[in-house]
């Protein structure tokens, strides 16, 4: 049996959908329903229950799913820009330790969903190691902290344990998301909506749209989770992204050519002023440093950003999202 928590949510329901594909169907999703546009990612899904994640932990106390064989723990407050500490450190960090214990105490896989914004601004590398990680808001810090309790509690377990640092995700599912969706979901409707999409001016000694992410396609984030459900033997901390960063402009850039080729609409990108609220609090730059990954044997291929992007605006146009 396979416990997915957040799989209602963005990636979590993108992990079910490829686990039907591999036909695996008993699966358990801890999540809540809060937000109903959750209810359009799972309405497509094979799954044994459905469990609120408020009830799950309860339910693990009485001794219940012990004889589970993997979580992969993908639920979290994903909100950059949260500013309850105690909501995220409660939802966040003391949710994912309970998980992480019955898994210690049970010998169960423990595949969690950690975050690249534990490196902060960026200012020194992009390798998992402490000297490296900075986090620069309440999100990132709760992010972190569940990283040390692992790099300290799951030192020699029985258990396997990897977290994996998820870099800028994008991809079908997200919707629910919002304002934490994806630039790529919010270029796309805006050119709908405006016939152009909107970019930042620069900031921290960037041009226009030169500040640069490393974009990630959603499969690719599976594709991890499900080689490390295989390769049991593989225990750590990783980052999970494509190792090549682009710049907004150039997410940007293959937006507007899918609108021509497949819209025939010749749609443009509007600058805009750089909030205020974001000065020096904003990532300007990320890249994933990839070698510890590739270093155990992960050799599958990232897509590349054009790639992706096509394939993702191709779906949002075929679900008229």
């Amino acid at each position: 049996m396979i416990i997915v928590t957040g799989g209602a949510g963005f990636i979590g329901s993108n992990l079910i959908r490829k686990l039907n594909k591999l036909n695996k169907e008993e699966i358990i999703i801890v999540d809540n329903l809060n937000n109903a546009n959750k209810l359009n990612n799972i309405n497509d899904l094979s799954f044994l229950d459905f469990i609120d994640k408020k009830d799950f932990i309860s339910n693990l106390e009485k001794g219940l799913f012990s004889n589970t064989d993997t979580i992969f723990h993908q639920g979290a407050c994903s909100s950059t820009t949260e500013l309850d500490g105690t909501y995220l450190m409660k939802n966040n960090y003391e949710y994912s330790k309970k998980l992480l214990h019955f898994c210690l105490d049970n010998t169960i896989q423990f595949i969690y969903a950690s975050s690249a914004s534990v490196y902060g601004l960026g200012c020194k590398n992009f390798e998992e190691k402490f000297l490296n990680e900075s986090p620069a808001n309440l999100y990132a810090f709760s992010k972190f902290q569940f990283d040390q309790y692992v790099r300290k509690t799951a030192k020699g377990s029985k258990s396997q344990v990897v977290g994996l640092r998820y870099f800028n995700v994008y991809g079908p599912r997200e919707k629910h998301k919002l304002t934490m969706a994806s630039t790529a979901f919010h270029f796309y409707n805006q050119i709908l909506e405006n016939g152009f999409c909107k970019l930042f001016k620069g900031t921290d000694g960037y041009k226009n749209g030169t500040q640069a992410r490393d974009f990630v396609y959603v499969d690719d984030c599976v594709d991890v989770n499900l080689w490390f459900h295989k390769n049991i033997e593989s225990s750590g901390i990783f980052n999970v992204g494509t190792g090549n960063a682009k710049t907004f402009n150039d997410m940007a850039k293959n937006i507007l050519c899918w609108f021509k080729e497949k819209k025939n609409i010749n749609a443009f990108i509007e600058y805009i002023e750089f909030p205020t609220n974001l000065k020096n609090k904003y990532q300007s730059f990320t890249q994933a440093n990839i070698e510890k990954l590739k270093s155990i044997g992960y050799e599958k291929d990232f897509v590349n950003l054009k790639k992706g992007v096509y394939k993702y605006l191709d779906y949002l146009n075929e679900n008229k999202i």
